[in-house]
């Protein structure tokens, strides 16, 4: 399943912390370094500074070219205005909201292509909430949550930004009850890896290859490749989903998945130790993650 593209995704499950250990955010600005980053609110409803608090956050960590991408339409998506924005940039950043807007708004526009761009010469893309589920060329869109999958009530899908293959990603993983969704996702869709993440927490994926875990909660991964069995495809609307033999791996900081071998392991001490350590005490700032309300 791996892309074999050179540069590296940054995939959060919501609500970053902002204020304290900061470690997501570190992990980016340090990946971005000297060079230029792009953040973008497309997908957020209510944009009115989301980009001003995110521009303080990753100067405040050593970025010194930070630039706003507003697209309002796929009109502004086209205009040369906007793709010159992205000019020089070394890493682009996607703020929470809802993710069909990010795909309705710059889905196959120059703003598309130049996103490729950046990434296949090996920068950085990240994204958060809703920024996280588009990373994927099958994005999971809505679904219920808090509740057993039913065959009826199967998980919306539509295409992403197709930066990754071969995974769908969840986010708010664990904190808004997503297990039933991912499991229904991933019985529509059993050759995809179903990524779950929980909050202020990440995954950086490197070339296609691997990724490994950052952050203070959680990353369930769901490998629907050796299943043996499932009702969805014949079983009544409002019957619980039922399938066999889906395979569970739960990671946490430290630890690394070969997407190729579909394995866990463990980042070698040494690695492990320079990771960014999270923050685990108080809020990390979840109540003022503006921007993600209209996430599904």
């Amino acid at each position: 399943m791996a892309n074999n593209k050179g540069g590296t995704l940054i995939i959060i499950g919501g609500h970053e912390d902002k204020h304290d250990g900061k470690a997501i955010l570190t992990e980016v600005a340090r990946r971005v370094g000297g060079g230029k980053l792009v953040v973008t609110t497309v997908a957020s409803q209510q944009p009115e500074g989301l980009f001003e608090e995110y521009d303080r956050v990753f100067r405040r960590l050593g970025v010194k070219h930070v630039h706003k991408l507003a697209v309002d339409d796929r009109a502004q998506a086209r205009a040369e205005a906007s793709i010159r924005v992205l000019d020089g940039a070394t890493g682009v950043f996607f703020t929470g909201g809802d993710q069909l807007k990010i795909t309705s708004q710059v889905g196959d526009t120059p703003i598309f292509s130049r996103i490729h761009e950046i990434f296949d010469s090996g920068g950085v893309i990240a994204g958060t909430s809703a920024g996280a589920s588009v990373m994927c060329e099958t994005m999971l869109v809505s679904g219920t949550s808090e509740q057993s999958a039913q065959v009826g009530d199967t998980a919306k899908m539509a295409p992403g930004l197709g930066l990754i293959e071969g995974m769908i990603v969840d986010q708010h993983f664990a904190e808004r009850g997503r297990m039933g969704r991912l499991v229904g996702a991933v019985a529509q869709n059993p050759a995809n890896l179903g990524v779950g993440i929980d909050e202020n927490t990440a995954v950086v994926v490197e070339g296609g290859k691997t990724f490994f875990v950052l952050g203070e909660g959680s990353v369930y991964v769901l490998d629907g490749s050796t299943v043996t069995s499932s009702n969805i495809a014949e079983a009544e609307p409002d019957a619980s989903l039922s399938i066999y033999d889906v395979r569970m791996h739960v990671l946490t900081q430290g630890d690394r998945f070969d997407l190729t071998e579909r394995r866990p392991r463990k980042l070698p001490r040494r690695l492990a130790e320079q990771l960014p350590q999270p923050h685990k005490n108080g809020d990390n700032g979840k109540g003022e993650d503006k921007g993600e309300g209209g996430e599904k």
